[in-house]
């Protein structure tokens, strides 16, 4: 029998916003799994959040870099956010970001491309030695376009091109570069706010889309829906799912009466920009997102060190 911790009750209750015995439910049915726990509130009708980020737990910083029609996004990990604040840091992911331009976006390659006279890797060893604490390279993408502009939005920035929510926007248009480079703005920070899976229905994992239908169906069929009506409210869910989940067809922040879509903004801005405009991708990186940082009991750690039990 699978032991249901507190910890795990605790996790599972912030991610859903459900209550803790539904949460201790939910996990003894599905043998301690978390996200078959989430499925199962969702099903019930419990979770009152259909999606929510994983907890911040690491430190450090995201970095973006632009270079012309391409942008890349890397996150560097450090064991405290002091070391954000440090300019050995900040100088180490800009270095890092700058880097990944040409290198791509594998860690491993980014770590063995020159940066000056040293390595990335080299780098990394030599500022963990001046500053004393643990770093890690954890991850890069990219975006890039023939023709239009990158757009780019870095949420708490410590210093132009840091922060802890980084995102890049491919906009793929031969109309006025001024006016796209305002607009790819305003969508990197719609992106940063919104945290949309895909750039629209067509582009999302069709292994997403399945578990969405047979949760909405699962949920239904216990309403005791009739069986014959259950394909249609499915259907029906899905619009309301890529409705708040992808890109274009969320309601653009920057729209004051909540009623147009990122993609009826980008229709009207094709007259000011002079052409067509299409999003050819995005990333966004938030910091420590799906990363867990063990929690330490600092009273137990101190009787610990004296040599109490």
């Amino acid at each position: 029998m699978t032991n249901i911790t507190a910890q795990m009750v605790k996790e599972l209750r912030e991610t859903t916003g459900a209550g803790m015995m539904d949460c201790k439910s939910a996990l003894a049915e599905t043998k301690g799994d978390m996200q078959a726990a989430q499925d199962w509130l969702r099903k019930k009708g419990l979770s009152k959040a259909a999606k929510k980020a994983g907890r911040i737990a690491a430190e450090g910083l995201i970095g973006i870099a632009i270079d012309g029609t391409k942008g890349v996004v890397v996150e560097v990990n450090s064991e405290t956010d002091f070391v954000a604040r440090n300019d050995l840091f900040q100088g180490l992911v800009k270095m890092i970001a700058d880097v990944a331009l040409t290198a791509g976006t594998d860690v491993a390659k980014i770590g063995s491309a020159k940066a000056g006279s040293l390595t990335v890797a080299e780098a990394i060893s030599d500022t963990i030695a001046k500053v004393g604490e643990n770093m890690t390279l954890r991850r890069a993408a990219s975006v890039n376009v023939g023709k239009g502009v990158i757009g780019s939005y870095v949420h708490n920035s410590v210093a132009d091109g840091l922060g802890k929510i980084g995102v890049i926007v491919a906009l793929d248009s031969s109309g006025k570069t001024d006016e796209l480079a305002a607009l790819g703005r305003q969508i990197a920070m719609h992106i940063a706010s919104t945290n949309p899976i895909a750039v629209d229905p067509a582009r999302v994992d069709p292994a997403v889309i399945k578990r969405e239908k047979d949760i909405l169906a699962d949920k239904f069929r216990q309403q005791g829906k009739p069986e014959a009506m259950i394909e249609k409210i499915v259907d029906s869910g899905l619009k309301t799912f890529y409705k708040e989940q992808t890109l274009l067809e969320q309601p653009f922040i920057f729209d004051d009466s909540g009623k147009k879509s990122v993609a009826q903004a980008m229709k009207e801005a094709e007259g000011r920009v002079g052409g067509p405009i299409k999003v050819a991708g995005f990333v966004r990186y938030a910091l420590g997102e799906g990363i867990e940082k063990k929690e330490s009991d600092f009273a137990a750690e101190v009787a610990a060190a004296a040599g109490q039990k």
